[in-house]
């Protein structure tokens, strides 16, 4: 099992196919991460948990997200798939 250093270098270095770091990294688990991050940001809201640790939690993949982002532009992709890749990130960051 590979570690986390490994992870983002290969990402990072452009070690990853782009249908693998777009569709799967990207899309999928990085959706799910932040659906899941807006969950409990809500449900702490809702609760009645002070706003500034719902937003918190809230924002807490945007990291994980802006890294990304980046290592999609590091790719030799087309324009389309660099600023989905933007539109992606303003979608999960503002949703």
């Amino acid at each position: 099992m590979p570690d986390a250093t490994g992870f983002f270098s290969a990402r990072w270095r452009a070690q990853v196919p782009m249908r693998v770091l777009f569709w799967r990294d990207m899309v999928l688990v990085g959706t799910l991460i932040n659906v899941l991050a807006t969950g409990i940001a809500l449900a702490m809201a809702a609760s009645g948990v002070d706003m500034a640790w719902a937003a918190a939690v809230h924002f807490t993949p945007l990291p994980y997200n802006l890294f990304l982002v980046g290592a999609v532009w590091r790719q030799p992709v087309s324009p389309v798939q660099r600023w989905a890749s933007v539109g992606w990130l303003a979608l999960v960051t503002l949703v």
